[in-house]
């Protein structure tokens, strides 16, 4: 094929990369034999060595072989970005076992369906996440909980203030540590040897079941093999030749259990030897500190991140020209902010594109090359691309039409877990069906038109209407609703649900914010309620979110608690 994307490539970028015949936790190993000294993780000035992350990694691994956990064990990891989601993701990386990365925003219902359907049997969490998770746990196969708190790995001033401070934030819990099913991660840690035990991962080893959303609301495991991660990871590190191993600086605010975090904030970091400066989540004052004090010069983050930046008041007095590099994706960028951003810092804001199952990353813009406004830009090395007809999937479209883009490379995933109809739905002679329209032009760069699988992306995260609107049609008073994204200037989308009463019942808005709050994660409930006497619906009964988006604000638009009554007027 005709791969006129590596025309714009920039020159020290390869078409074509060698992939090593290695697994993930080899390449850490390794770095803590090269780089023993180097700064692995700074986690609010308390630091790891590689050499001794890889010694908190090997006693982990070797109390987890203790409880029986080798190749094929299911392990839930659900933490955010801290030390401990480093340490329990790489220890159980070794033991060849399986990492399904939990959201720790996730409501017991979303905890239920990802755990039971992984089949997980051990669970890493945090303290005060454990009432959430508890409600659950004698329901789901999980015989073995490790919990942590996130002071055990920050330095003494701060871990002295941390239970007085979680304690007014009502995050200071008691887990009930038995020494049976429950464990704390800490004192695995110190309990156990770094004793030298074989890796029993091997390159085509199965090292996660990655949970995207599906157009049926239910949320599917994209089976990604150390192969995949490692491949990405790899061609993502080619597109930053300027890399300096062992030198750079992450600042890690995307969450590791999201699949553009675990790339390119956790595992590239790893691969390069370099630091990583995680932040558990998101607040700008705490980001402005942060970058102010450790002088970053990595910077992965998603569009929110920087228009939050950019809007903080003092925008203008803060210093952001340690950054040399940012990556940024899961939403279109701005391009006034794109400006605003390198006017300060001086460096490039790359966008690109990803999606889980692809590890997640396919495209980027160049460094050095033609950036194009809109663009998700060009394929990686060794990644293809086409745009092909949607209904049939199998006729190339001239340049500049719409079609479905569909990618192949080492990246793609194996397939869905325990789901052979999506799998082969999604993937057909090799190609990965992404469900996204777009076009590209003659110079090989992809444009995004709209989201086939009617995707909202908000502030990075990945959300399903179909998810919201089952959620909405359990609610008793509910006859018929439909959920679609809406321009957010802060976090680029947010979800509007369109809700239509049954006959006559009574709604209002906070019950179905309520509603949504109690069954749904927090980034998922709608910010906009409207209530409607019907949707607008094809000859054969499906929603046209199209007529809902282009739909000017009507009557029927209900705000604060105003009541809607099942006929619709107000």
């Amino acid at each position: 094929m005709d791969r006129i994307w590596h025309r714009s490539y920039d020159p020290e970028v390869p078409f074509s990369r060698e992939y090593p015949e290695t697994c993930l936790p080899l390449i850490l190993k390794q770095n803590a034999r090269l780089l023993p000294d180097s700064m692995a993780i700074d986690f609010f000035g308390a630091r790891l060595s590689y050499r001794q992350l890889w010694d908190h990694v090997l006693r982990l691994a070797n109390g987890l072989k203790q409880m029986g956990v080798g190749e094929g064990t299911k392990v839930a990891v659900m933490l955010p970005n801290t030390p401990q989601c480093v340490i329990a993701y790489y220890a159980v990386l070794w033991l060849g076992a399986i990492v399904i990365m939990t959201n720790p925003l996730y409501v017991e219902r979303e905890l239920f369906h990802q755990w039971m359907d992984s089949d997980a049997e051990i669970l890493f969490i945090l303290d005060h996440l454990y009432p959430k998770a508890e409600k659950v746990l004698p329901e789901t196969g999980i015989r073995t909980t490790i919990a942590t708190s996130v002071k055990d790995y920050l330095p003494l001033p701060l871990r002295c203030l941390y239970p007085v401070r979680a304690f007014f934030k009502k995050l200071f819990t008691s887990v009930p540590y038995d020494g049976t099913h429950v464990f704390s991660l800490k004192k695995m840690i110190h309990d156990n040897r770094p004793d030298p035990i074989p890796c029993a991962a091997y390159p085509d080893s199965l090292a996660l079941l990655q949970y995207t959303g599906g157009t049926t609301g239910l949320s599917k495991g994209a089976m990604l093999t150390h192969r995949n991660i490692l491949s990405n990871v790899v061609q993502v590190a080619s597109w930053f030749p300027e890399i300096n191993c062992g030198k750079e600086r992450f600042l890690s605010v995307l969450p590791f259990f999201h699949a553009f975090g675990m790339t390119v904030a956790l595992n590239l970091a790893i691969y390069t030897g370099c630091a990583i400066i995680p932040m558990p989540r998101f607040d700008a004052d705490e980001l402005i500190k942060t970058i102010r004090k450790k002088r970053p010069t990595v910077f992965p983050g998603v569009p929110a991140i920087y228009i939050a930046l950019m809007a903080h008041p003092k925008a203008d007095s803060f210093d952001l020209s340690s950054i040399r590099f940012c990556i940024t994706g899961s939403a279109p960028m701005p391009v006034e902010v794109v400006r605003q951003f390198e006017q300060k810092t001086g460096s490039k804001i790359v966008e690109g594109y990803g999606l889980s199952e692809a590890s997640p990353v396919t495209h980027a813009n160049p460094i050095e090359g033609t950036r194009k406004p809109g663009s998700i830009g060009i394929a990686l090395p060794d990644t293809d691309c086409r745009i092909v007809d949607p209904k049939t999937g199998t006729i190339d479209m001239p340049t500049g039409q719409v079609g479905e883009l569909i990618v192949r490379g080492p990246q793609v995933m194996k397939g869905y877990w325990k789901n052979e109809k999506e799998t082969l739905e999604a993937i057909r002679d090799g190609w990965l069906y992404t469900g996204d329209l777009a076009t590209m032009d003659n110079s090989g760069y992809v444009f995004t038109v709209e989201r086939k699988k009617d995707l909202v992306i908000s502030a990075g995260y990945n959300i399903y209407p179909r998810e919201i609107e089952e959620v909405l049609f359990e609610h008793p008073k509910v006859r018929d609703a439909a959920a679609i994204g809406v321009p957010d200037p802060k976090k680029g989308e947010a979800v509007k649900v369109f809700v239509v009463p049954k006959q006559g019942e009574t709604l209002n808005r906070q019950e179905i914010l309520d509603w949504c709050r109690e069954k749904l994660a927090p980034y998922k409930v709608p910010k906009e309620v409207e209530f409607r006497e019907s949707l607008p619906k094809t000859i054969v009964g499906k929603v046209l979110r199209r007529e809902l988006r282009n739909s000017a604000p009507t009557r029927d638009t209900v705000a604060n608690d105003a009541e809607a009554p099942s006929d619709g007027s107000i």
